[in-house]
């Protein structure tokens, strides 16, 4: 068990953490919800009905499908673009997707490698791409309650304010919709941006997202 804990710690520390901030997200979201309400005039409500309300998905989701299309793009802008001296890079003469023995697939597979890896045809195309088909869904459909929450959230808020309501294409087309995209990308392309560029010249002793600590600053590619 202690084995078991310490083999998947990041996972765990990350699942708890991100438990914990969606609590308290919850709980500061309601108040604040019911702050407004009460500023205008209207009755307050309960968590449960916060945690199934279009204010809450939309701001849930808006952030989720910024943080699914950060690792998305990363994914794939690693495959063909490189950084010197960054351990987030490729060696800077490996662009592209590689050959078959570099990716240890079919007949270049080994004994533990994964079954599909072996396998090719369809199931070794499928597998290749895993990652980014996995990351690509997760970010479309959490920009799609994004995109349908919002709505419902901004029309409430357009009715409350005795305006009309928009329709699925004016709201497609709205800088509400688009704001609230936009706000968040840029932050994730500048984090992303600043991680690669930032490791070239700084270090975290025993991070696997450092080089070591003495490593030159052109070294590529190298893990702490």
């Amino acid at each position: 068990m202690r084995g078991t804990i310490r083999n998947n710690s990041l996972s765990i520390f990350f699942g708890v953490i991100f438990l914990l901030a969606l609590i308290g997200q919850a709980l500061t979201g309601v108040a604040l919800y019911n702050e407004q309400q009460v500023a205008s005039g209207l009755d307050q409500i309960g968590l449960g009905r916060y945690l199934t309300s279009s204010a809450f998905a939309v701001d849930v989701s808006e952030n989720w499908q910024s943080e699914y299309l950060q690792f998305l793009l990363y994914i794939f802008a690693t495959v063909w673009f490189v950084q010197k001296g960054s351990p987030e890079s490729k060696e800077l003469d490996k662009t592209g997707r590689e050959s078959d023995e570099e990716q240890k697939v079919g007949k270049y597979a080994e004994a533990k490698s994964p079954e599909w890896a072996k396998a090719g045809g369809w199931r070794l195309a499928v597998f290749s791409r895993s990652l980014g088909i996995v990351m690509g869904l997760i970010f479309l459909l959490s920009w799609l309650v994004q995109y349908l929450a919002g709505r419902v959230a901004f029309n409430e808020e357009q009715l409350a304010n005795l305006q009309d309501p928009y329709g699925f294409a004016e709201y497609l087309g709205s800088p509400e919709f688009w704001n609230r995209t936009l706000q968040n990308w840029q932050s994730e392309f500048l984090a992303v941006g600043s991680m690669a560029v930032l490791s070239i010249y700084l270090r975290q002793r025993g991070s696997p997202e450092s080089k070591p600590v003495g490593a030159e600053h052109s070294a590529t590619a190298q893990e702490g």
